[in-house]
């Protein structure tokens, strides 16, 4: 992965927090195997830095991180208390029709990292809306209530509409062949995915400010998701 400019990253700022549109592939915190992570970046910029959450590697979009000790506790009141408001954007399969569609289903975490619907997981909850059907998939909006491990990628695997991409899920790889009538793939040329990632981006989060105002900010599709919904569009 190139070398990332963090300012370029920023969405909002103020004298307490920074939202950042998080790319896909850069781990939100250290991480052995990469050069760059979130937070060294953010320690870059303001030297008290700290995540207010966290977002998988692969995931892109909202990442809120306090600037100093004051705006971390006020911001982890409110995810304690669920106040926060976030809203996903995932490319499912299938033509889902959904309308403040509530998964409450437990979840528990295996020692290989995945979350498993089951009754004596932690509760979890999310809600997930139709935005627009294509073909034969669907974009989503899902508001996750609850904050477990890949705790949207479970619960549309468990409505049977897994994730375009992820196949830790049951999610296929989505081709431009499989959805563009008249596609001529080059001899001897392997076709790799539209995206070569989960198609799941944090489109939104808000919340309340130090100041008490209240705060919403939105991140705009990185090029792949971008791309994906582009083409879904043309075949629709």
């Amino acid at each position: 992965m190139k070398k990332v400019d963090f300012e370029d990253l920023i969405l909002f700022e103020n004298e307490d927090y920074l939202v950042i549109n998080k790319p896909p592939y850069l781990s939100s915190l250290d991480d052995r195997h990469e050069a760059q992570n979130i937070l060294d970046l953010a320690k870059a910029h303001t030297p008290d830095a700290q995540l207010c959450h966290r977002l998988d590697k692969e995931t892109s979009g909202c990442l809120v991180i306090a600037k100093n000790p004051v705006a971390y506790r006020h911001l982890a009141m409110q995810f304690e208390n669920r106040k926060v408001t976030k809203v996903y954007h995932a490319v499912v399969e299938g033509i889902r029709e959904y309308s403040q569609e509530l998964v409450d289903r437990n979840l528990a975490s295996t020692n290989k990292g995945i979350a498993k619907v089951s009754k004596d997981g932690k509760p979890a909850q999310t809600v997930f809306n139709t935005v627009k059907t294509y073909r034969a998939h669907t974009l989503v909006e899902c508001k996750p209530i609850t904050g477990r491990l890949h705790q949207i990628r479970a619960h549309l695997a468990w409505l049977k509409a897994p994730i375009c991409g992820d196949t830790l899920y049951g999610g296929k790889p989505l081709y431009l062949s499989s959805i563009k009538r008249r596609f001529n793939l080059k001899k001897e040329t392997e076709e790799l995915p539209i995206m070569q990632r989960v198609s799941l981006h944090a489109f939104s989060i808000g919340f309340e400010g130090v100041d008490g105002k209240q705060l919403m900010v939105n991140a705009p599709y990185p090029k792949d998701f971008k791309v994906l919904v582009n083409q879904l569009e043309k075949t629709a």
